[in-house]
């Protein structure tokens, strides 16, 4: 079992920060490329940032110059900054992690529980 768990998040004034983790544990052989999705009220889940293990980085042009995403391997931990937040960044972050579980194991897909980002004056 592979547990994905998301902290960080809550409510903030537009042009305000806040910094969201996500970690893995549970039974981790190899963990691939890590990312923050995200799922406003009445839309579809759309990718924010993903960074593969080697720390190559690929965001949404919605988070480009505004979004940083980073990890700490060692503590099988993605990170997202989130800086000049805009009414619309409102939604709930999703952390996801393709991981091998064991050596015998294929790669599977994991995701976090959510964790509500509210951007509100």
């Amino acid at each position: 079992q592979v547990q994905l768990v998301e902290s960080g998040g809550g409510l903030v004034q537009p042009g305000g920060s806040l910094r969201l983790s996500c970690a893995a544990s549970g039974s981790i052989f190899r963990i691939y490329a890590m990312g923050w999705y995200r799922q406003a009220p009445g839309k579809q889940r759309e990718l924010v940032a993903t960074i593969t293990s080697g720390g190559n980085t690929k965001y949404a042009d919605s988070a480009k110059g505004r979004f940083t995403i980073s990890r700490d391997n060692a503590k099988n931990t993605v990170y997202l900054q989130m800086n000049s937040l805009k009414f619309e960044d409102t939604a709930v972050y999703f952390c996801n992690a393709q991981v091998v579980p064991d050596f015998r194991a294929a790669l599977g897909d994991y995701w976090g529980q959510g964790t509500q980002v509210t951007v509100s004056s």
